[in-house]
């Protein structure tokens, strides 16, 4: 009853074009891991039709750019007015296979944030190994295609290390290494990061300097909010869609409650979304 409800008022606030009123000097930035029909308890599968979905409702209420064009917006100032940007975390293969189609059809960019170490392996990440699942890696070949195809590819890290943990050289490796074995194999300038697990404590002062250093223009969370002009590029909100939203209204409605809720504070901060995942 409770996911109806919200449903139904989702609905009600794209209907009144509230999105539009709201959200006229804000930007958004969401965050996909997996597009896949395979169930899953960790909740960071959406599956080939809810993500059709929640694509086709960004391309009907928001100027859906690519994040580079939304980071330059950020750079220079200029307003934002509802843009939003696509993002993909990891590298899994169906994003290639189930997420990029969609994409296509729909003429919708998108940026996808790999973990260089990881394409074309066997790795098997931890919160998969929990629950007994393994789920391909892109091959390198597929990362270039993405990118021949007008997609934007950003760096995850070497090995999806939690940054709020690791200093140093180390932290450094991970952070411009990324970069540089991405640019090796897609022969394109890479400038867009996204931090692991993408919490305020997997990210340290230290290492948001390294990022800087490294020639990334902007430094991605995933602990849900908003980016409202003024936001600085280097702590980036995303939004993480989950099958938790219910429905693409329901993340309508998340968007409306968080921009009233910064309204009332005054602030040209970020409210949390309370459906936020990262990884």
């Amino acid at each position: 009853m409770k996911t109806l409800a919200r449903d139904a008022i989702g609905r009600m606030s794209s209907a009144a074009r509230l999105h539009a009123l709201l959200l006229r000097r804000t930007g958004v930035v969401v965050a996909f891991h997996r597009v896949q029909d395979a169930p899953d308890s960790l909740g960071l599968s959406v599956d080939r039709a809810m993500f059709e979905r929640h694509c086709r409702f960004f391309k009907r209420h928001f100027n859906v750019v690519p994040l580079g064009a939304l980071v330059d917006r950020l750079e220079r100032g200029a307003p934002l007015s509802r843009h939003l940007a696509i993002t993909f975390d990891d590298g899994y293969r169906d994003n290639f296979e189930n997420a990029r189609p969609i994409l296509e059809r729909l003429e919708l960019p998108a940026t996808f944030f790999i973990v260089s170490r990881w394409m074309e392996t066997d790795t098997w990440p931890w919160w998969d190994r929990e629950q007994g699942v393994r789920h391909p890696w892109m091959t390198w070949d597929q990362v270039a295609e993405l990118s021949r195809r007008g997609f934007d590819i950003g760096a995850h890290t070497c090995t999806h290390p939690d940054l709020g943990s690791i200093s140093g050289p180390v932290a450094r490796q991970e952070i411009a290494g990324a970069r540089e074995e991405i640019e090796r194999r897609i022969g394109k300038r890479v400038d867009l990061f996204a931090y692991p697990y993408g919490g305020p404590r997997h990210m340290s002062a230290d290492n948001l300097a390294i990022v800087k250093a490294a020639g990334y223009r902007c430094c991605c969370s995933c602990h849900g909010g908003l980016a409202p002009a003024g936001a600085d590029p280097f702590h980036l909100h995303r939004i993480a869609i989950s099958p938790g939203f219910g429905s693409p209204h329901q993340f309508g409605l998340e968007l409306v409650r968080a921009s009233v809720a910064r309204r009332a504070r005054g602030s040209v901060g970020c409210c949390e979304i309370s459906e936020a995942t990262g990884y």
